[in-house]
């Protein structure tokens, strides 16, 4: 680039002379120069940070955005897992130590030490502290539920290799067959009185069969009871010992005489429609001693836990209840 040059007119002898611009001029017009490239130089620098960000903080945000991610996604898993362990605890406490006479697990034992906030002071400097500690706590609580569970199956277990015997007479499957679970009518529990249209305690569960299905007692015992009884009809009681007995009830024919003893699932009735009855079907009780028990909780050698869940949202059906 050529050197510039500045001229000045001069009127008197009516010329343009040539200008020589001072040091001190020529000084400040370098330093304008390099002030206002200096000033624009900073505000591209600036703005290309403010919109696009350095290369390391672009890096920074790809990662805690893969980090939120992640502990999203182990969030759920989590979550997941805990409802899969809740529905076990449920098994433990409401089938398996009803069973073995065991008392549920306590509460405080399963949360013990869980929500305590000191354990987490120092995920609270992070960016995203929120998810990080709600996350660490969900798998904190996974961790103690899954330790407490793995004792109690360990202590059901020594229970269960020492009364053999005693499970063998314990009520524990079905009393009619019923794989797909369609005869399940009404469960235990206050119902609507199919005749008397008031609400009453349903101290068992009904079956709905044809006449004449097989009945088959639920475990080994005694037969102490045949016969008619009042609102029940034709009946059968099995005394199985253990402060345990079961009741049969409306059946069209009793296979089974008192003092007999029995098998579980031999045959020994069939379903009828006698006595206070709707229609034909089964009402079966389980006692302990004497107190009516939720038979739901004694079929553990017929169903899965899905077919538990299933029976259990069948049995609450109110609207079936038929005797």
């Amino acid at each position: 680039m050529s050197k510039k040059i500045f001229y000045i007119y001069n009127p008197k002898t009516l010329t343009y002379e040539r200008v020589y611009p001072s040091l001190r001029q020529r000084i400040i017009v370098v330093l304008r120069h390099l002030f206002v490239g200096s000033i624009l130089s900073i505000g591209v620098i600036v703005a290309f940070y403010f919109w696009f960000g350095s290369p390391k903080e672009e890096l920074l945000k790809m990662e805690n955005e893969q980090m939120q991610t992640q502990y999203k996604v182990l969030s759920k898993r989590v979550d997941a897992a805990l409802e899969v362990l809740n529905d076990l605890q449920q098994r433990d406490d409401n089938m398996y130590r009803v069973i073995l006479q065991a008392e549920p697990v306590n509460d405080e034992i399963r949360n013990n030490g869980i929500y305590n906030p000191s354990r987490y002071e120092n995920l609270l400097q992070m960016s995203d502290a929120e998810l990080v500690v709600s996350t660490s706590q969900k798998v904190d609580n996974l961790a103690r539920q899954v330790y407490v569970q793995c004792n109690s199956m360990n202590e059901l277990v020594k229970l269960a290799q020492g009364q053999e015997e005693r499970i063998k007479h314990i009520p524990a499957i079905q009393p009619v067959s019923n794989k797909d679970l369609k005869r399940t009518a009404s469960g235990y529990g206050y119902r609507i009185d199919p005749i008397y249209k008031t609400t009453k305690f349903h101290q068992g569960m009904d079956f709905s069969a044809n006449v004449g299905t097989p009945v088959y007692v639920t475990g080994n015992g005694r037969v102490v009871e045949t016969g008619w009884q009042q609102g029940f009809g034709n009946t059968v009681v099995i005394d199985h010992g253990y402060d345990y007995k079961t009741r049969y009830a409306h059946l069209s024919k009793i296979l089974v005489r008192k003092g007999q003893e029995v098998i579980r699932g031999e045959e020994i009735a069939e379903v009828g429609n006698t006595g206070k009855s709707t229609g034909p079907h089964l009402h079966y009780e389980v006692l302990y001693k004497g107190k009516a028990q939720n038979p739901i909780n004694y079929y553990f050698f017929d169903l899965s836990p899905e077919d538990y869940d299933r029976m259990t949202q069948l049995a609450e059906n109110q609207g079936r209840v038929m005797d």
